[in-house]
């Protein structure tokens, strides 16, 4: 299981922005081995935070090298005023089940190493 979290700082983001962002949404979710995601915005520092939970590396790689992903990428710039990847292997995940969660499928704290 991984992790892919987008962080980045917001600039002038423009309806070829949004456009661009629908359609990786929809890439994202077609993609087998996505398992959801979630999005944090911090008030204070304007930061936007989008946490991606994939099954396997080969299904983070599928999204990384599609073509829409590339050329938003190469765009990036353009809408924003800076941004960080962070990709992590997930070698647990628990809770008390109170709130829904992308991995409460997978959720058991057996799934460690």
């Amino acid at each position: 299981m991984y992790t892919a979290t987008f962080i980045f700082a917001a600039g002038a983001l423009d309806e070829t922005f949004h456009a661009l962002d629908r359609e990786i949404a929809l890439i994202v979710k077609s993609i087998p081995g996505y398992l959801g995601e979630e999005t944090w915005e911090n008030a204070s520092t304007g930061l936007v935070s989008t946490v991606y939970y994939w099954e396997t590396f080969d299904a983070l790689k599928t999204l990384m090298n599609h073509p829409k992903h590339l050329a938003a990428k190469e765009q990036q710039a353009r809408w924003l005023k800076g941004y960080q990847v962070v990709i992590a292997k997930v070698i647990g995940c628990y809770g008390d089940g109170g709130i829904a969660h992308p991995l409460g499928p997978w959720h058991s704290s057996a799934h460690t190493e």
